[in-house]
C-alpha cells in the first residue's frame, strides 16, 4: 500500500519543466551548509539492473569529459560556493585515476573541501590506484552486489570482476589502506535464496570494510528489458530479507542510516542528499536541489561538453517544489537517517511537524515507527526501519523514471552508447 501510494504521488512531484539556455544556478545561501556532488558517468561494461547515467568507456571522449567536469566546478566556485564534502558517483568514477585526482585537487583548492567519498568497482582495487586515492578519498564505495557467483553470472559481472572469493580478496587485501572502505551490496534478487543472502552478509563481515550498504533491488522502465535476465522481482519477500540482513549484519555492525551499516559509527554514505538538505551536482546527468527548485544537468555528453565550450551551466530541466512537498522530502530524507529533528523542522517551515505533516506522522506513530529522543528529535524506531527502505526505494525509482525521460531525449548515437550490451571492454 506504501509503495503505490509513493508512486502515484511521485508521478506528479518528479514532473520537469524545460529550462531556458542561459539559467544559472543561484548563489549560495549565506550559513547554509552544501554537498557538492561530481557524476563521472563512464563505464567498461554496462550492468543489467542500473538505471545511472552511464555510457561505454571511450579514453578520449573519457579525458575532455574531465576538463569539462572541472570548467563546471569552476563556474560554480564563480558563484561564491563552499562545500564541506565532495561525493563522485558514477559510472566508474576510477576509470582513469590520473584524471580523478586532478579532479579532488582542483575541487579541494576551490572550495576548501574536507572529505570525499567516492565510487569504484572491485577491478579498480589495485595498488596503483589505491595509491593515487589515498590522501585524497576518505571513503572508497565499491560496487561488489553479491557474492553469489550465479548472481554475478546474472549480471555480467563474473566475467569482469572474478568470482565472489576473488572479490573478497581483493577487498581484504586493501582494507585498511583509506580511511572507510564500503561494500554495496543489493539484495532481493529474483534467484536470490536466505541461504545465499546470509552468506553474502557473512562475505561482508569478513572483508573487514568499515561499512556495507545494502540497498533492495531498484530498476526503471528503461532496463526492464535487461533486468529479464534477473527475473521479476517478489517485493513480497523483501521485507524477510531485510530483516535476515539487518538481524545477521548486527553482529559487527550498526545502522548509519535505514540500509547503511558502520563498524566504527562513521557517518558518510552513498546518500550524500540524507545528510545535507540542499547540494549542488556537477557533470552530466547530476542534480542540484537548491532553495526548494531541482536542477537536471543535461545527460548528453555532445550538450554537456558544448554548453561549457560557451560557458554555460549544462542544465537543461528544472522543477520548483512547494512548501508541503519540501517538508515531506526534509522528513523522508531525515527519518532515513534514522533521526528528525524537529526543532529545525520548526525553524524552517515555520510550524511543528506534527501540524505540517499530520497525516505522515499518523501513519508512522499508528504503526510504531516513531520514538522522541529527548524535546527536539524523533528516532525511527529498529522495528519499522523497512518502512524507510520502501519510501527511499520508491523515490529513487521515481528519479530513475526522470533518468527515463532524459535518456529518450538523447541522440541515437548515444543513446547507444547506454545499452547495456556484453562486451567487456577492459577486463
Amino acid at each position: 500500500m506504501l509503495a503505490g501510494y509513493l508512486r502515484f504521488k511521485l508521478k506528479s512531484q518528479l514532473n520537469l519543466q524545460p529550462a531556458s539556455p542561459d539559467i544559472q544556478l543561484p548563489p549560495p545561501t549565506p550559513g547554509q551548509k552544501y554537498v557538492l556532488y561530481a557524476h563521472v558517468p563512464f563505464c567498461e561494461s554496462l550492468c543489467p539492473y542500473c538505471s545511472f547515467n552511464r555510457f561505454l568507456y571511450q579514453e578520449d571522449r573519457a579525458r575532455k569529459y574531465f576538463q569539462r567536469l572541472r570548467e563546471e566546478m569552476r563556474r560554480v566556485a564563480d558563484l561564491g560556493y563552499r562545500f564541506e564534502s565532495l561525493y563522485v558517483g558514477g559510472g566508474t568514477p576510477t576509470i582513469l585515476p590520473e584524471e580523478l585526482a586532478a579532479t579532488i585537487d582542483l575541487s579541494k583548492s576551490l572550495f576548501g573541501i574536507q572529505e570525499v567519498s567516492c565510487e569504484t568497482n572491485p577491478n579498480h582495487l589495485t595498488d596503483e590506484i589505491i595509491s593515487i586515492l589515498a590522501g585524497r578519498v576518505d571513503r572508497l564505495s565499491v560496487g561488489v552486489q553479491s557474492f553469489d557467483d550465479d548472481l554475478l553470472q546474472q549480471m555480467n559481472r563474473y566475467q569482469k570482476f572474478g568470482s565472489g572469493q576473488q572479490i573478497l580478496e581483493r577487498i581484504q587485501s586493501v582494507a585498511g589502506r583509506l580511511p572507510a572502505l564500503n561494500v554495496d551490496m543489493i539484495f532481493n534478487f529474483p534467484t536470490q535464496t536466505e541461504a545465499s543472502l546470509r552468506r553474502d552478509v557473512q562475505f561482508v563481515v569478513d572483508s573487514g570494510a568499515e561499512q556495507a550498504t545494502f540497498y533492495p533491488l531498484m530498476s526503471s522502465p528503461s532496463v526492464e528489458r535487461s533486468m529479464q535476465v534477473l527475473g521479476t522481482v517478489d517485493y513480497q519477500r523483501e521485507a524477510d530479507y531485510y530483516h535476515i540482513l539487518s538481524q545477521e549484519l548486527s553482529r559487527a555492525f550498526v545502522p548509519m542510516s535505514a540500509w547503511t551499516y558502520s563498524r566504527k559509527g562513521i557517518a558518510m554514505i552513498d546518500e550524500y542528499i540524507v545528510k545535507y538538505d540542499e547540494y549542488v551536482g556537477t557533470g552530466s546527468g547530476s542534480f542540484s536541489y537548491l532553495n526548494g527548485t531541482l536542477y537536471v544537468n543535461t545527460f548528453s555528453l555532445n550538450e554537456y561538453e558544448k554548453a561549457l565550450r560557451e560557458s554555460r551551466f549544462p542544465i537543461t530541466a528544472t522543477r520548483t517544489f512547494a512548501k508541503t512537498e519540501r517538508m515531506q522530502y526534509r522528513f523522508m530524507m531525515e527519518l532515513f537517517d534514522l533521526m528528525l529533528n524537529k526543532k529545525k523542522f520548526h525553524q524552517d517551515f515555520g510550524l511543528p511537524v506534527e501540524l505540517g505533516l499530520f497525516k505522515e506522522m499518523f501513519f508512522m506513530s499508528l504503526l510504531g515507527g516513531l520514538r522522541t529522543d529527548g524535546p527536539d528529535f524523533l528516532r525511527l524506531t529498529h522495528q519499522q526501519r523497512y518502512l524507510l527502505v520502501v519510501m527511499m526505494r520508491e523515490f529513487f525509482a521515481g528519479v530513475n523514471r526522470i533518468r527515463d525521460q532524459a535518456r529518450r531525449a538523447l541522440h541515437p548515437s548515444e543513446q547507444l552508447m547506454c545499452q547495456v550490451d556484453n562486451r567487456v571492454i577492459v577486463p
